[in-house]
């Protein structure tokens, strides 16, 4: 992502009981983007998330009573976290 006031993110989670999904992005200031609580859905989610630096973002995922995560390194060239 050049501008780190826009990186889009995409998710997707095809896991029976699907209760959450939370959007991190570890060198933020706040860590914690957003946190989605899923009922009777296909657990897609496509949003726009603000970064200040490049970094992971990491994915959590609640299904089923376990937790599962995935991570992706995001390179920002421009921040946009007003830092």
């Amino acid at each position: 992502a050049e501008n780190g006031a826009v990186v889009p993110i995409e998710i997707s989670a095809n896991l029976p009981g699907l209760e959450s999904i939370a959007i991190l992005s570890e060198k933020n200031s706040n860590p914690l983007v957003a946190h989605y609580y899923m009922t009777n859905t296909d657990g897609y989610i496509s949003t726009r998330i603000k970064m200040g630096a490049t970094a992971n973002v990491r994915a959590i995922v609640k299904a089923g009573g376990k937790v599962y995560t995935a991570a992706k390194e995001v390179k920002v060239t421009v921040g946009g976290c007003g830092g």
